[in-house]
């Protein structure tokens, strides 16, 4: 766990003193990033007693068709983009806005993982099936 708070040095140079000793409400936590993988979930208590469910790992996420409306569980192949770092896509890294690949096509995750406990997606681009 860690806690944040002001720097212990001035930029002169000088030491601050503390006037009060840390807080809980300061507390934060380490970033556990949910990559794709075996279904993984983690339960945080937090502030007040409630609860959060931090997705570890995934293999599905729920895709939005807006065409049609109609929802599915889909598995997720791959990490195509991701706007909150570029290094996250060689890792595999879920986060809010990232661009996946399913199996039904390209869709971008509308949910964040670290904090809903699930993985919701919209469907940008359909892959064309050939049924004849």
């Amino acid at each position: 766990m860690q806690w944040h708070g002001r720097s212990q040095r001035k930029e002169t140079g000088g030491r601050y003193r503390p006037f009060r000793k840390k807080r809980k409400y300061e507390l934060g936590r380490d970033y556990i990033p949910a990559v794709i993988g075996e279904d993984e979930r983690k339960k945080l208590r937090v502030r007040g007693g409630n609860y959060k469910i931090r997705i570890v790992s995934a293999q599905y996420a729920n895709v939005t068709n807006p065409k049609t409306g109609e929802t599915k569980k889909v598995l997720i192949k791959d990490v195509l983009e991701n706007p909150a770092n570029p290094h996250y896509v060689r890792s595999d890294i879920l986060t809010k806005g990232a661009i996946i690949l399913t199996e039904i096509g390209k869709a971008k995750i509308t949910s964040r993982p670290g904090q809903d406990g699930c993985i919701n997606a919209v469907l940008i681009e359909e892959i064309e099936t050939n049924e004849e």
